[in-house]
């Protein structure tokens, strides 16, 4: 069942997802050759600390870290490590939140130092169908229009979406109903209300998209070691159309 949101609720989760941004725009910066992401992880969470939230991840389900830290081929769900940095890498970071009792999610792809034309490339598709897929988050609209809009972007480009993970529902639980898969045909799936706020994430590779899960049970790369680039958004839907809740109010 989707849960559809109130007013106040939803205001609440653009607090917490207006954290979540901030910290991301922070972390950004420190993406930089020798920069290990372990210590990305201890800046997240002391950041978070500060803000009065608590980190979403760690501990959910098992998981280690207060980020997923997913270079180069890591599609997502990376561990954060002491191995440094290297020039050329391209590092997804995906982070949230809980604060009072509303929860906050989203993701970027960073360059480290100067990358190749190809990563940049990846890297630039995926946000796009990130947000091509928001513009079909409308009211009587269907949930696949979304998937479906990410998907054409992502093909149009000669990259391959992820099949394996899924965007979802967010509110007061990490993951709510529904899945959000980023391919298949428009027109299927739930009617779109407003109230509803979904966490938006393509996850793009550069060649084939296939995965496979590493021994530690979470990092999953890219079957045939190809770049993999993930942006998400939490967004709500309203009667005039999306509100992405995880970008800077910079008013």
């Amino acid at each position: 069942m989707v849960i559809l949101k109130s007013p106040k609720e939803i205001e609440k989760i653009y607090i917490s997802n207006q954290i979540v941004a901030e910290i991301l725009s922070t972390l950004e910066p420190e993406v930089r050759p020798g920069v290990d992401t372990l210590y990305l992880n201890d800046l997240s969470e002391r950041l978070a600390r500060e803000r009065k939230a608590i980190p979403a991840f760690k501990g959910y389900r098992g998981f280690p870290y207060s980020i997923c830290a997913s270079v180069n081929n890591v599609v997502v769900h990376g561990f954060p490590s002491k191995k440094p940095l290297v020039e050329g890498d391209i590092l997804s970071l995906d982070f949230g939140i809980l604060k009072e009792g509303y929860y906050g999610d989203a993701a970027i792809t960073v360059d480290v130092g100067k990358i190749s034309e190809a990563a940049a490339r990846l890297s630039r598709v995926t946000k796009e169908s990130l947000y091509k897929g928001i513009e079909k988050a409308v009211p009587d609209g269907r949930l696949s229009d979304i998937s479906h809009a990410v998907q054409l972007h992502v093909e149009a480009a000669g990259f391959s979406v992820v099949r394996k993970f899924v965007g979802h529902g967010i509110g007061s639980k990490l993951h709510e109903e529904p899945q959000i898969p980023n391919f298949g045909e428009s027109g299927m799936g739930v009617r779109l209300k407003a109230g509803m706020t979904f966490a938006i994430e393509p996850m793009v590779n550069e060649k084939d998209y296939d995965v496979e899960i590493l021994e530690d049970g979470w990092t999953a790369v890219t079957k045939d070691g190809s770049l993999s680039a993930h942006f998400e958004h939490t967004i709500a839907i309203t009667e005039d159309g999306p509100v992405i809740l995880s970008e800077i109010d910079r008013g």
